[in-house]
């Protein structure tokens, strides 16, 4: 998926495992936040795309917004106490399960990632409520199975209960050609009635010019980014029941206040539930 682009900036020091000459969606994004877990090589794609995407930034933060705004969805309204979140990216607060446990101390939360630099910020910042637990495995989203067989996550959620599953802004790093309908489809198997799924995925169906000058970059700089439209991102969910309001622009997801222009956040954004 990635390739070494010899971008390193000098006396960069990372932790054990975390290549700094290949970039990574996870540090891009953090870029994008303003965050400082990132590198030389992540900046230049980052900026490319921002070349690209003008509103990169502000896109990426209506996707956290979005994020906050479905954990309270579903721990108010569908009563979900427990979520798996494949994608976690680097810590930026409130996390998910600050958002859910504010509301529902008892709510557990799984996170995964497969970026070392991930893990080292996950153990120190993801600290769960008391009566609640937040864990963290490092794993692949393409092997749903080494996800849903993981010794943590048997410890810490219960299969026979609603799961709230997020994939925010991570299946757009899967290519067509690797059928990431499959894989989802089989994380979505593994949940029991009740469950919800939310997704976020960027599309080109608003701005085709920009869309595509943004992924060219990412492309060049050795990534899969994807961009998908309206259908093929519904496919996603299958024959759970979208709740309302359906899969819509990611800033028109029951806005706390509603937005100018909800696409000018390139992403479509929908959560569904498991009949």
């Amino acid at each position: 998926m990635e390739q070494n682009s010899g971008n390193s900036a000098p006396n960069e020091v990372a932790p054990p495992g975390v290549n700094i000459n290949v970039p990574h969606s996870a540090r891009i994004y953090d870029y994008w936040l303003g965050g400082k877990d990132n590198f030389a090589v992540d900046r230049a794609v980052g900026e490319a795309m921002i070349q690209a995407i003008p509103g990169m930034r502000y896109m990426a933060g209506e996707n956290r917004k979005f994020v906050h705004r479905a954990a309270r969805a579903l721990v108010e309204k569908e009563g979900i106490r427990q979520f798996l979140d494949i994608g976690t990216g680097i810590p930026t607060r409130p996390n998910l399960h600050e958002v859910a446990q504010q509301i529902a101390p008892e709510t557990r939360v799984v996170y995964v990632d497969n970026d070392p630099i991930v893990l080292v910020h996950a153990r120190a910042l993801m600290l769960s409520s008391a009566e609640g637990r937040s864990e963290y495995i490092s794993a692949d989203i393409r092997d749903p199975r080494s996800i849903l067989t993981d010794e943590v996550l048997r410890e810490t959620l219960d299969l026979t209960q609603p799961v709230g599953l997020t994939l925010i802004a991570i299946l757009m790093l899967l290519a067509d050609e690797d059928d990431p309908w499959a894989t989802v489809a089989a994380l979505r198997d593994a949940m029991p009635s009740g469950s919800c799924l939310a997704i976020t995925h960027p599309t080109a169906d608003f701005n085709p010019d920009e869309v595509g000058q943004a992924v060219a970059a990412a492309t060049g700089a050795g990534m899969t980014l994807v961009a998908r439209t309206q259908e093929a991102v519904a496919r996603f969910f299958g024959d759970w029941e979208l709740l309302e309001p359906g899969l819509v622009p990611v800033s028109a997801w029951r806005p706390d206040t509603p937005a100018a222009d909800p696409k000018a956040a390139y992403y479509w954004a929908g959560v569904a539930r498991k009949p």
